[in-house]
């Protein structure tokens, strides 16, 4: 067997369509933890997260199959994008059944850094400005939630971001403006310091 770790995407998508089903192995050893974690992250249910996981892989398997998938670098993205496409039509079922989630996020803030020098209180702070932040950005609106977890955590650009969720890129800056402008709003009602002072 050839060392196929360090072949480009493409390259181990062509090795798959032509019979090396180690090729797929290598795809998804490079991008579940990063899937995961996006997936995880929207759907916030860890057993939702999983089932959504394996099929988008099931789906860009057969995908790839039928022939389905363009050769243009751009592997991680397309597979964001059958994923983004999976949590939509599991939010859609959900809706259809009348499924309820009421997610309740109670906010502890520790906020009292009086020394300059780095100590334990300061890293306390740093943790609950850090705690304090993700409880907001899970009570944004879902597409606001979706881009600052694509834009922040997962390191994509406005234009990457775009083509996943199938919006504009005007659309996707409007999103990402939006949920800062909510997030400042929600922590300046709540008296929350995001800048851990």
């Amino acid at each position: 067997m050839k060392n196929w770790t360090l072949c480009a995407d493409d390259e181990l998508v062509s090795l798959y369509l032509s019979g090396e089903n180690e090729a797929f192995g290598i795809l998804l050893d490079r991008y579940k933890d990063k899937l995961f974690a996006y997936i995880n992250f929207i759907v916030r249910r860890k057993d939702l997260s999983d089932d959504i996981f394996q099929d988008t892989f099931v789906k860009a398997i057969v995908t790839l199959r039928k022939g389905g998938y363009t050769c243009n670098g751009r592997f991680g993205a397309w597979l964001t994008r059958i994923a983004h496409n999976l949590i939509i039509d599991s939010f859609r079922q959900d809706r259809k059944e009348n499924l309820v989630s009421s997610d309740t996020c109670g906010t502890d803030i520790l906020n009292n850094a009086d020394l300059c020098e780095r100590n334990a209180e300061d890293d306390m702070v740093d943790s609950q400005t850090l705690e304090d932040l993700r409880g907001l950005v899970n009570e944004l609106p879902d597409n606001q939630r979706e881009v600052v977890f694509m834009r922040y955590y997962q390191d994509l650009s406005f234009k990457e971001i775009a083509d996943i969720t199938g919006v504009s890129i005007n659309t996707a800056l409007g999103r990402m403006r939006y949920a800062l402008i909510n997030i400042r709003k929600m922590a300046s009602d709540r008296n929350i310091s995001l800048t851990g002072e």
